[in-house]
């Protein structure tokens, strides 16, 4: 599917807010509340949106370590075996495979240190990790859900 500036602009609004009505959507991109809707319906059929989420923050529920950890894996180890285990860690909250000396980076939320080290021991005792490197995020700088987009009404 291919988006249009008013797509964009819709899923800019929706990333901000996804409780937003149509009719308050629709302000914002100069559209009435049932063409809205029939975007917003487009969007989803095609798999553009996959969804409607409540953002938690994690400090509020007690995880309050962040820390990235690097994989390093043996060879041949395939992303879909790295998935598959990785999946089972509930502390994991993003994982991808990437370029460069490591095969995979992952997000971990932990309660705190303690268990921020539980967990970077329980992913290096996997069979396929070779070693891991950790950096710990000390604050965020930018915590975006979605792509930056423009959410003013056109003019």
């Amino acid at each position: 599917m291919r988006l249009d500036r008013v797509d964009e602009r819709i899923i800019a609004v929706l990333g901000a807010d996804a409780r937003m009505s149509f009719a308050e959507i629709g302000v914002r991109v100069g559209l009435s509340p049932s063409a809205v809707k029939r975007r917003v319906d487009r969007l989803v059929e095609s798999g553009a949106v996959r969804g409607f989420t409540v953002v938690v923050d994690p400090r509020a529920v007690g995880w309050t370590t962040e820390a990235f950890i690097e994989l390093y894996c043996r060879a041949r180890t395939s992303p879909g075996e790295i998935r598959t285990v990785l999946t089972r860690y509930p502390e994991i909250t993003s994982a991808c495979t990437v370029t460069g000396e490591a095969d995979a980076i992952v997000q971990v939320r932990a309660r705190d240190t303690r268990h921020l080290e539980e967990v970077i021991e329980r992913i290096g005792a996997e069979p396929f990790v070779v070693r891991t490197k950790s950096t710990l995020v000390l604050s965020r700088l930018v915590d975006r859900p979605v792509p930056a987009g423009s959410t003013e009404t056109p003019g």
